[in-house]
């Protein structure tokens, strides 16, 4: 093939006259400007590593303390008291002292007791600021009456904060997350059951974890509390292996999750164009984040929050194991793997060093849709292996991809910046049904065809043929925030920043010396295709259970909620509680996701929604108790689950610390009657919400249409639901709802027809003078009833 003819950089062959080598200038040329570009990352790497090492300080000030100290000594006087005629004294850096005048060994001396003072006021600084990180009492105060100890803790946390800091400055100074007391865990997770449990059932419960407390609890907590001194977060490395990687189970669908394009708005309804651009913004992000100039994310604008997960956002696989999976991390990938019309491509991203403009990488893609080679044969369903279960796909990669050509195209699948599907269906909401294709393309972004995406890598992202575009994402190396920080500045950047010309093309000029997109080739025996079938049956019987519904709700939204005084999270889990109980006729185990990332690697915490407070607001308002009472209770709730919230983002919540514990009590080898109750405890209905993180990138003013309708994940337990939502602008909300069509008690559309009806409900309780539902929503509500 011509583009394996241009890869190589020097041919030669004998002949009776001698050797004839032939080099090739171009080839040369490219490992050589790849080279100089891998070397000023590097050198990139090692000045961001020196100025993160020594934040909150920066590399120039430590030239101002040794010209303080020197001024200091020649003004006849000693800061050191003393400690520079010691330094001196000891001979350290001549030997017997004698190479340099007594004036020289005095400044010598001067500038290595500067350096150690300089580093101990790092020092010093650093542990200042972990431990006032650690105070989290500002989060409990009344929103807008700041006490004079947090309006003194404010002060003190903006001096010792550096200035202007990098991505991970501040991973130095975050404070450790804390190891709740076994005592104050046992207690709130009896209370969480409290409302959802008979009083037999209850009191059961309570003696097992009285007996727990009393006994093995302690004996854990210890080893716990050992791993937590050792540890940067007694958390997160086994919340990653055995909640994910240990998973034998397919990820796509039951781990992976998607982020979708914007609602009403597509910028160019030409698929190459779209992914120009789309893989253009990636690039610019991943500059950006490579070089540490994306900033870290804050509260209340001086508490910053852990920036580790974004390490792994580009050039990371999760590769198969028999027993579990692994993460693989490179340092660097010029190029991207992309798959269409069941072939593999490898894509590379940059030319003489610099990256392919979104022209040239529309041209570059269009070389691919245009290519008509078929796929050999086990190529075009080879994804699906990535789709199904994970031991048969460790198996199958041991056994066929270890070796010759298909090793090497794997390895360029899994060692690709990303992954990009240059999709043959048209997505998005539009058609005599706009949301039943809302609702295709949200189950195409989960699963696609079961195989046409590689659901091991970080990311990948999916360009429909009408220019809509999409992302899933696995889940493993990171939470949806981090994901949807990328997605939003790539959604942002292709539109506001690099848009299209009058015909919908990518702005700029090609270099028609580019060399074509490199098509991977593979040797895949029959039995490794037979392997791929039984991958794919597995994949498409979970997708084709998968019950979706998407839908935006625009009757209100986060402005109204906050005029009638309340958290508009806490308004929308309320809501959700009441549409369960309406749907299901009882209360259930509910989980939001909440973040710790105010600590050190710190990823999520479960929020059990469902408490005392908002069960009684429900059975007070399906019970038809006054209006006055049941406003009354939802303001309890509301403040309740707020409460809920803040313990767990401050550390103080109950599933992690019965998981670690668990998890120790099986180093151990003893067995806990009550942790093994708590874990198998099933969540019937799961929630998370994807904040907007940078909404200086939109104008929801001027431009309302460029808004996105967030993302999704499929349902957790069997009889359940999943439930994501983002909150848009003042007046949007947006819902992912899943479920399994195999359980006869759901249904998507039903469940959503009644959080409608909950949303519009509680409203009118909280502000009865507000308008009540349109015709058209009534009959919306009726229709998805």
């Amino acid at each position: 093939m011509a583009e394996a003819h241009q890869a190589v950089a020097f041919q030669f062959t004998v002949t009776p006259e001698g050797i004839d080598l032939q080099l090739s200038h171009q080839a040369l040329t490219e490992i050589y400007l790849s080279g100089l570009r891998s070397w000023k990352k590097k050198l990139i790497r090692l000045k961001n590593g020196v100025i993160t090492g020594v934040y909150p300080a920066s590399p120039s000030s430590w030239l101002f303390v040794v010209i303080a100290i020197l001024a200091t000594m020649y003004m006849r006087s000693d800061p050191s008291m003393g400690l520079i005629a010691k330094i001196q004294d000891l001979r350290i850096l001549l030997k017997d002292g004698q190479s340099l005048s007594a004036q020289c060994q005095t400044v010598v001396s001067a500038v290595l007791f500067s350096t150690l003072l300089w580093f101990s006021l790092i020092f010093t600084m650093r542990m200042c600021l972990k431990q006032l990180l650690s105070y989290h009492r500002w989060m409990f105060e009344q929103r807008g009456k700041m006490s004079n100890t947090t309006k003194v803790w404010v002060a003190l946390v903006r001096i010792f904060s550096g200035r202007q800091p990098l991505l991970y400055s501040y991973q130095g100074s975050l404070p450790n997350q804390p190891v709740p007391a076994v005592k104050d865990t046992v207690k709130r997770y009896l209370e969480s059951v409290r409302p959802l449990t008979t009083p037999d059932e209850f009191e059961r419960m309570a003696s097992l974890a009285t007996q727990f407390e009393s006994s093995l609890g302690n004996r854990l907590q210890w080893y716990l509390k050992l791993k937590a001194l050792w540890a940067s977060n007694y958390v997160s490395d086994w919340w990653e292996e055995y909640i994910y990687l240990r998973g034998r189970s397919p990820i796509m669908v039951n781990s992976n999750y998607y982020g979708m394009d914007f609602l009403y708005v597509t910028p160019t309804p030409i698929q190459a164009a779209r992914a120009g651009n789309t893989l253009h913004a990636f690039l610019m992000y991943r500059r950006k984040l490579n070089r540490e100039e994306l900033k870290p994310w804050f509260l209340m604008s001086s508490v910053p929050c852990c920036s580790y997960q974004f390490e792994r956002m580009f050039d990371s696989c999760r590769i198969p194991g028999t027993i579990t999976d692994t993460v693989q991390h490179w340092q660097d990938s010029d190029y991207v793997a992309v798959y269409h019309r069941g072939r593999y491509f490898r894509l590379r991203m940059y030319s003489s060093s610099r990256p392919l403009s979104p022209r040239e990488i529309e041209s570059q893609l269009q070389r691919i849709l245009d290519d008509p080679s078929p796929p050999s044969p086990g190529e075009e369903k080879l994804g699906a292996l990535t789709a199904g279960d994970r031991i048969p796909w460790a198996k199958a990669r041991k056994e066929y991809f270890s070796l010759g050509v298909n090793k090497r195209s794997l390895d360029c699948i899994e060692k690709a910046a990303f992954f990009v599907t240059l999709d043959d269906d048209e997505q998005g909401m539009m058609g005599e049904d706009p949301a039943a294709s809302l609702d295709r393309y949200a189950k195409s972004l989960l699963h696609g065809k079961c195989y046409d995406r590689w659901f091991d890598k970080s990311f990948s992202v999916v360009i429909y043929k009408n220019g809509k575009i999409g992302l899933n994402a696995e889940h493993s190396w990171a939470d949806a925030p981090v994901v949807a920080h990328l997605w939003e500045y790539v959604l942002a950047t292709d539109s506001f920043q690099l848009g299209y010309n009058e015909e919908g093309h990518c702005k700029g000029e090609v270099d028609a010396s580019l060399p074509r997109p490199q098509r991977l080739s593979w040797d895949i025996t029959p039995e490794c295709q037979e392997q791929i079938s039984q991958s794919l049956a597995v994949a498409q019987a979970l997708a084709d259970d998968v019950d979706f519904h998407v839908f935006s709700f625009r009757d209100f939204g986060k402005g109204m909620i906050k005029k009638c005084r309340i958290s508009p999270d806490a308004y929308i889990q309320l809501a959700l509680q009441l549409a369960y109980y309406r749907d299901r006729g009882m209360f259930c185990l509910t989980y939001e996701a909440s973040m710790t990332r105010l600590f050190r690697e710190g990823r999520t915490e479960t929020v059990r929604s469902c408490s005392n407070e908002s069960c009684a607001f429900i059975k007070a308002l399906e019970g038809g108790e006054g209006v006055e009472v049941c406003r009354r209770l939802l303001r309890q709730a509301s403040e309740k689950h707020q409460n809920l919230y803040k313990h767990a983002m401050t550390g103080a919540g109950i599933d992690r610390h019965l998981f670690c514990l668990y998890v120790v009590s099986k180093y151990l080898g003893v067995d806990s009657p009550f942790l093994k109750e708590v874990l198998s405890e099933p969540w019937h209905l799961s929630t998370s919400q994807t904040p907007v993180q940078q909404v200086e990138l939109f104008d929801m003013v001027n431009h309302p249409e460029y808004v996105s309708c967030g993302g999704g994940f499929g349902p957790v337990a069997d009889d359940g639901y999943g439930v994501s939502y983002t909150i848009m602008g003042e007046n949007m909300m947006n819902f992912h709802i899943s479920c399994k069509h195999s359980c006869s008690q759901t249904s998507s559309h039903k469940y959503g027809g009644q959080i409608r009806q909950a949303l519009r409900d509680m409203l009118q309780l909280l502000c009865p003078d507000q308008r009540e539902p349109s015709r058209t929503d009534q009959s919306q509500t009726k229709k998805d009833l």
